[in-house]
């Protein structure tokens, strides 16, 4: 066994031999005359010392090699840190004249990577550009790099993302008509309404890719009503009316330019109004036994804003009462209903007032059923014991005996349907708001032809 250890006792052996010859006593030689040396010369180095202006020039020394030391890294006095730059803009490189680029994101992140001395002067020096060139590229898909530049050498760099895939289509353009939307309505004073919008062109030029120009359902100017200053009719022109491009969903198309990218339009604006009268209409059932003998409204008539062909149509505006269990005299605030395509009231609340009386009935017969709302080319009959109903009135008896036969009225609403034989509601009406009336048939049966 000691003759299969023998050699490597042998190796480690001269190994010794050698440090020792090179390293150990060179070492120990040194370390003793330097010794020697300062004891002969300790006396020498005291008054060196000693002397005012020495300490300043070691001092000075150390100082300038350490600046050194940790200028070229020699020496690393704090760990490396990083930090995001979130949200830094894109810079694309390409011929926008003759291609459409899609897939590009609008910024990335960048992480800095150093000491934190490195990594505040690279925050503040520059702009941080990060660039995408496609100038070399064509037509097709395409994956490439972002490249950022910064002037701090001591700092790298990793971005968010690195690598990303483009899309790179030819540009191509085609004509396209031109709408408009209002925006901000709400801001507008409500007694004035926009009547009439010139544009100061009917058609555009959309510029894009072909699949992208497919997309397009429409081209709007986005009037925004909020910038017109007029307190009363009149037209005001406004400038830098933005135009954008849809889709089928109405979703903004970013990826298509048009052009020219703003307008002037014309707008015209109205202050139309009418002044109609208030109706009130009574909702709900009167406690058992009690009518209502007279109602009264506080506002006759309101002036009502609007859009012109809303205001055409309009007859009256109505204040709806609540009667239901009322069984004595009542006074109430009541709001006035503003209808769509109304957009301001002179008055918006009325108080109504409310006398009970006892309630008395009477019944009315034959009152013919019409119809409304029938489909273009259809023809309505009711059928044969149906086209005629009986009516009860029911109110005081001052109210009902004051309602004539002539100004009560049973009507069916046959919107929606079409061909076939139908059971339909009836309501009935009359020319007095005290009196309820009520038909002996809730629903009648109609052919529709």
């Amino acid at each position: 066994m000691s003759k299969i250890f023998a050699p490597i006792i042998w190796l480690f052996k001269g190994i010794y031999k050698i440090i020792d010859f090179l390293i150990v006593t060179p070492i120990s030689r040194l370390v003793y005359r330097l010794r020697g040396f300062l004891k002969d010369n300790s006396s020498r180095f005291e008054k060196i010392l000693n002397r005012p202006n020495i300490l300043i020039y070691v001092s000075l020394v150390c100082a300038i090699v350490l600046f050194f030391l940790v200028d070229r890294r020699v020496i690393n006095l704090t760990e490396k840190e990083a930090e995001v730059i979130e949200g830094q803009k894109v810079n694309i490189i390409y011929n926008d004249e003759l291609y459409v680029v899609e897939g590009v994101p609008d910024t990335v992140d960048i992480t800095l990577i150093g000491s934190k001395s490195s990594i505040y002067l690279a925050t503040q020096l520059g702009e941080h550009a990060v660039d995408l060139d496609l100038s070399g590229y064509g037509p097709g898909t395409h994956k490439v790099k972002f490249k950022y530049n910064h002037s701090v050498e001591s700092v790298t760099y990793k971005l968010d993302p690195q690598t990303i895939t483009v899309k790179i289509s030819e540009k191509v353009s085609e004509v396209e008509p031109l709408t408009y939307d209002l925006l901000n309505q709400n801001k507008l004073d409500k007694k004035l309404s926009v009547s009439k919008v010139v544009l100061d062109t009917s058609e555009v030029i959309a510029k894009s890719s072909q699949e992208n120009l497919n997309k397009i359902a429409t081209v709007k100017a986005l009037i925004d009503t909020s910038k017109i200053t007029l307190k009363e009719s009149g037209t005001q022109t406004l400038e830098d009316v933005e135009l954008v491009a849809y889709d089928d969903y109405g979703n903004r198309l970013s990826n298509v330019e048009v052009v020219p990218s703003r307008i002037s339009a014309t707008v015209s604006i109205d202050s139309y109004h009418v002044t109609l009268p208030v109706k009130t209409v009574v909702e709900g059932n009167m406690a058992s036994g009690k009518a209502i003998a007279s109602i009264s409204s506080s506002v006759k008539n309101v002036e009502v804003y609007g859009e012109k062909d809303v205001l055409d149509k309009l007859t009256e505006v109505e204040a709806k009462v609540n009667v239901d269990g009322l069984s004595e005299n009542k006074q109430m605030s009541v709001e006035l209903i503003k209808v769509n395509g109304v957009r301001y009231l002179s008055e918006t609340k009325t108080n109504i007032s409310i006398t009970v009386g006892e309630e008395a009935q009477r019944t009315i017969d034959g009152i013919i059923v019409s119809h409304t709302n029938l489909g273009s080319n259809l023809t309505a009959q009711a059928s044969t014991n149906e086209r005629t109903i009986s009516v009860i009135l029911k109110g005081t008896q001052e109210a009902i005996n004051s309602v004539q036969d002539s100004a009560v009225y049973a009507t069916v609403d046959l919107a929606g349907l079409g061909k076939g034989t139908f059971k339909v509601p009836v309501t009935v009406t009359t020319s007095d708001e005290r009196v309820i009336a009520v038909p002996n048939n809730t629903e009648i049966t109609v052919n529709i032809h």
